[in-house]
């Protein structure tokens, strides 16, 4: 039977990797809340919002394809590649805050990542869409492999949601370097001043731990679905 080996009578003792994947999960986004409403706190001391901060990067790196706008919602800050446009949610849009500076740094930063032609952020936009669906059909085909008892199908729908480790896998350098690029060119700029500067870090840090926290767990949720359905050699 598949999977019995791993569990105690009706009991999924692998059940355990997908708790600890949500707790990781948690915990880094309670860290990254919690640190951006510290520092949300502070306001700069040259008094610029997050929108005036990001459009004043993009003409400083010579971006001018790039538009800035204001979106609803939460640190739902995000960079579009596809149609250039630049989102602030509005907790970064309208304030003057050292952490509202620094994440519409870290989106400029992938904006400067798109104008140079940054390979890892070129593949993790190429794999979006396969990772989309690969995540999509992965317990699907699964299932239907399970039931058939098609071991090939099974290994399929594994590697299928594999893809959505990839491009966890892929979004790391992406975001780490974005961050990178963000904290030099508030330096460089004197958005902030030099005792800002490494709060805007605790930051952007904070906020690279989730991308950490989200690779992680789907890697755990991986691993238990190969510790459950792979290996078996049950083709008919």
């Amino acid at each position: 039977m598949y999977g019995m080996g791993y569990g105690f009578g009706f009991f999924d003792a692998t059940i355990v990797l997908v708790f600890i994947g949500m707790a990781l999960s948690m915990a880094a986004s309670a860290y990254v809340n919690s640190t951006f409403r510290k520092y949300d706190q502070v306001k700069s001391a040259h008094n610029v919002t997050g929108t005036q901060a990001a459009q004043y990067i993009l003409r400083n790196q010579g971006i001018t394809n790039v538009g800035v706008q204001q979106i609803a919602g939460d640190l739902t800050d995000n960079y579009n590649s596809g149609n250039k446009m630049l989102s602030l949610s509005q907790a970064t849009a309208q304030s003057t805050s050292v952490a509202a500076i620094g994440v519409a740094a870290h989106e400029c930063g992938h904006a400067v990542q798109d104008a140079k032609g940054y390979f890892p952020l070129r593949l993790r936009a190429a794999i979006v869409p396969v990772a989309n669906i690969g995540s999509s059909l992965a317990m699907p085909i699964i299932l239907v492999g399970l039931l058939l008892r098609t071991q090939t199908l099974v290994e399929i729908g594994l590697v299928a949601f594999s893809l959505a480790f990839l491009f966890q896998v892929v979004t790391l350098p992406v975001e780490f370097n974005a961050s990178r690029r963000a904290l030099a060119i508030l330096g460089e700029g004197g958005l902030l001043t030099p005792e800002e500067l490494p709060q805007a870090r605790k930051v952007l840090v904070a906020a690279a731990l989730t991308y950490v926290a989200a690779a992680i767990s789907t890697l755990l949720q991986l691993l238990r679905l190969v510790l459950l359905f792979g290996g078996r050699n049950n083709d008919r």
